[in-house]
């Protein structure tokens, strides 16, 4: 499950989100009125860009967040559909191959993640307009165009010996870093949801930070109305570094005290939240938390389809949740992975060395925590949580540390001159509505 490029790679449902979105454009485009642009062999028609700003505007109205005037909003929604075109010509011409299996992953990942089976994903599809089959082609261009971004990316970024020195220096006479224990109500948004549905949820989250800022106490109001993975916590998602935490949650509770509550909802891309600080404490700005977890991973195949891999592992789930089998017997019975005789056991394990989608399960979990099944490019996974610790870094870890540090940061510039580059050499032709 390792991904030393996981710092770039974009978790599978947030790259079937995407495919959804094209084919949803695709469906639309079958009855576009006219030809905006031509990007290489690709089309960009008119309907496609007004169904890009109605999802803009429609986004916008669901964060309050002000929008540009209309024509240069306009630009933007076709300036993103061109640039989608030439990352998808790109990324085909380069011979990049990807397996039907892993778009099976990468479909069971956003089916799960949304608890759908794959009869109600095709049912939501068709719903919306989207033929299964071009969703899945949508799906496999997003999954080269990710595997040739990591490559090509990664290739123009350069990190020296003294950018290291310089960031290990800069931590460490900076003191130490700060860890927070927070805990949350979240009252979800699904994807795609209207305004008027948007706005209910956030009355729902309001009755909440109501409650609770009315002295109702935080844990109790968690467990009756809270939708995260910890709410049987009360909410209560355990003691993380600052950098590992959404710069949303750790802006909002910096100035807060020990047992003080947000004044004011937050939005994000998952939903609205109300944030409880429980605990503050410094520590070494060289430490990391590791995690020791265990797994059992289920390979989908023609034998075993990834509908049938999840539905083993949710009863695998129910198992050990209700004692009548241990974790560790069916990993040793089950798992087609080498922890398997081991009982699953994956050893200790620092931030960033697991595939991003495997980091996400785990992330929210306590000690003891068992995940939903979670879809990688290695297969479908149950995986619980042994332990946590903190432990302070060697020289030689921490220069490791500091590296992916120093990428991450000029990932971005690098990503933005690559896709320059790329526009620049594409065959782009703007077009004019027809008289």
């Amino acid at each position: 499950m390792t991904d030393p490029n996981s710092a770039w790679r974009r978790t599978g449902a947030a790259l079937v989100s995407m495919a959804l979105s094209l084919a949803a454009a695709h469906a639309v485009a079958q009855t576009g009125d006219y030809i905006v642009a031509v990007v290489n062999q690709e089309l960009v028609t008119a309907a496609e860009v007004q169904l890009r700003l109605a999802r803009v505007r429609e986004e916008a109205a669901r964060n309050r967040t002000p929008l540009p005037p209309p024509t240069a909003l306009r630009k933007q929604a076709l300036d993103q559909l061109i640039d989608e075109r030439v990352l998808i010509t790109n990324a085909r011409d380069s011979g990049t191959r990807v397996d039907e299996s892993e778009i099976d992953r990468a479909v069971a990942n956003v089916a799960t993640q949304n608890q759908l089976t794959m009869s109600q994903l095709r049912d939501r599809l068709k719903k919306e307009g989207v033929d299964y089959t071009k969703f899945r082609e949508n799906v496999k261009d997003q999954l080269m165009v990710e595997r040739v971004r990591e490559r090509e990316v990664a290739s123009r970024i350069k990190v020296s010996d003294g950018d290291i020195d310089a960031l290990i220096e800069q931590r460490r006479t900076g003191g130490n870093a700060v860890q927070y224990n927070v805990a949350q109500i979240l009252v979800t948004v699904p994807e795609g949801a209207s305004v008027a549905a948007a706005a209910e949820r956030r009355e729902r989250a309001l009755v909440a930070l109501k409650r609770v800022r009315g002295g109702e106490d935080f844990t109790t109001v968690a467990r009756e109305l809270s939708e995260d993975g910890n709410r049987a916590q009360g909410g209560e998602i355990g003691m993380r570094p600052a950098d590992r935490l959404p710069d949303l949650f750790v802006k909002a509770v910096a100035p807060l005290k020990s047992g003080e509550i947000s004044p004011e909802l937050l939005r994000s891309g998952a939903g609205f939240h109300i944030l409880k600080l429980i605990e503050r404490k410094d520590i070494d700005a060289f430490s990391v938390q590791q995690v020791r977890t265990r797994h059992i991973l289920l390979r989908p195949s023609a034998e075993l389809s990834a509908e049938a891999a999840v539905r083993r592992l949710e009863q695998f789930r129910r198992e050990i949740l209700s004692r009548s089998k241990t974790f560790e017997q069916l990993a040793r019975d089950n798992s087609e992975d080498g922890s398997a005789a081991q009982g699953g056991d994956l050893g200790w394990s620092s931030p960033g060395q697991y595939v991003p989608e495997f980091e996400e399960a785990i992330a929210p979990l306590d000690v003891g925590g068992l995940s939903e099944p979670v879809a990688t490019r290695f297969g479908i996974h149950l995986v619980q949580v042994v332990d946590r610790r903190q432990v302070t870094l060697d020289r030689k870890q921490q220069r490791e540390q500091a590296r992916n540090i120093l990428r991450e940061q000029k990932f971005e510039e690098a990503y933005v001159e690559w896709l320059r580059d790329l526009r620049g050499r594409a065959y782009i032709e703007l077009r004019d509505p027809p008289q």
